[in-house]
Parts: C-alpha cells; structure tokens; sequence
C-alpha cells in the first residue's frame, strides 16, 4: 500500500511536530537504510545546516514558521547514532557535498561533522563519486526502516509498504551501495569537498 500525505496538510502544526514523528520511527526501528543524492542525510545535519533546510521548507510551504523548534527535534533525533542500540546504512550521492546550503561555512562545518563521526559503529557511510558507474536508472532519495519506505516528494510524502515495492527499493539500495565508495575512499571524497569549501570561504 502506498499512503500520499500533502506536506502542506503534514505540516499544519510547524515542522517540530513531524520531526516527533521522525524521533518515534527511528527508534522503533533499530536498522535502516537511506539513499540521499543531492544533500546530507537529517541525521547527520548540523544545526547550522538543518536550519537553512526547515527554514526553505517553511517559505516554500507557506507553513508555521517554528524553525528552532523543528531544529531542536532534529538534533534530537540523532541521538540514535550514538545509544548504541542502532544502525543505519546510508549513501549519499557526492553532489551531496557540493549543494550549496547556507554557504561556504556552514558546508564546511557540515563536512567536518561528516569526517567526525564516519567511524560511528552505528553508521555504515557511502558516497558514489559523480562519474560512477551505478547499475542502476536515477531514482530519488528514500528512506527505508523496517517494512516501510519513505519518499519525500515536493509535494507530499510518500509511505509505501508494498512487499513488491519494498522488494524493488531494497534491490535498488542494494545496487546503488555497490556503485558507493566507503572507509578511506569515501574520506578522501569527503576531504575533497572540504577542501573545495575552505577555497569558497577565502575566495
């Protein structure tokens, strides 16, 4: 089954109240899987970062601006990364690195957060390099816990929990994850895009 909700009609009470959704998901399902192309996964935003982000989703949405408080809850649902009862596999598409958002300094405060806790026992990270190879048509991102997907759509999200359709989502991560690099190689992408940053800063 697959359950569309419109964002403007989700976020009716302001964003905090979706990201108490997001704390009750996470922490009833210890495992999951996540596939961001275009900007950094909200677990492991900084504050500085998730602020741009729910600050655009308010203007864009016409919805209650209570950006702090949504913020606060974001922050607060990364607690799943570091309680040790967790464990997310997740791949970023490298234009992740390079999206502006915010600007310079808060990219690269946002890839220092990254390089700090890549090691996280809780967190297996990669990246796919921009001229990879993926077996695999692009496809938007998707957040996949349990039984469960989750698509953000401009216009609403997306819940599907669809056996075949959660077969095809797993088959996709798992083709999408083999394109990925991890450990070292990933770092040395990640080292890239700092670097990249700390130029914008001082250009």
């Amino acid at each position: 089954m697959t359950r569309s909700v419109p964002w403007q009609e989700r976020l009716s009470a302001g964003t905090a109240a979706v990201q108490d959704e997001v704390i009750r998901w996470y922490q009833r399902t210890p495992e999951g899987q996540a596939y961001v192309p275009d900007m950094i996964w909200g677990t492991l935003q900084t504050e500085a970062y998730a602020t741009v982000i729910l600050g655009r989703v308010v203007d864009f949405l016409g919805v209650p601006d209570d950006v702090p408080a949504g913020v606060a809850k974001r922050m607060q649902r990364q607690q799943v990364l570091y309680d040790g009862e967790h464990h997310y596999d997740v791949v970023l598409g490298e234009q992740a690195l390079f999206t502006n958002i915010g600007g310079p300094e808060v990219m690269r405060e946002q890839i220092d957060r990254i390089l700090r806790d890549i090691d996280l026992p809780s967190l297996t990270l990669g990246i796919i390099p921009a001229s990879a190879h993926v077996d695999m048509l692009p496809v938007h991102a998707f957040n996949l816990h349990g039984d469960e997907v989750n698509v953000e759509l401009v216009s609403s999200s997306l819940s599907v929990t669809e056996t075949a359709e959660l077969d095809l989502y797993r088959k996709a991560f798992s083709r999408l994850s083999d394109a990925a690099l991890y450990g070292d190689e990933a770092e040395e992408l990640l080292r890239k895009a700092r670097s990249f940053w700390i130029g914008a800063q001082h250009g």
